[in-house]
């Protein structure tokens, strides 16, 4: 599902206009990515947990030239899905 499918569904499932849908699904992401920044930690009951962590730094490969290389450390983020919707897939 793309994220303009995923407006689409919203906008039909509350009977609301696209514009609105569009503003509410940003609205969302949005919150989770400030949570993320400030608390490191974004818990949804029922649907699961993203959590900022960090990647240490590592050895990798250059795959056109074959030569090793540094990777830095770097900041991702995780998603542990909640047993709910476990359930459902």
């Amino acid at each position: 599902m793309t994220k303009t499918e995923l407006v689409e569904a919203v906008a039909r499932d509350l009977n609301m206009t696209r514009v609105d849908a569009q503003r509410a699904v940003e609205s969302v992401f949005g919150q989770i990515a400030e949570g993320l920044a400030r608390d490191k930690k974004v818990q949804i009951q029922g649907f699961g947990t993203f959590q900022s962590k960090m990647r240490k730094e590592r050895e990798g490969i250059n795959p056109q030239t074959k030569e090793r290389m540094k990777i830095p450390a770097s900041k991702t983020v995780g998603f542990k899905p909640g047993q709910e919707l476990k359930n459902k897939i």
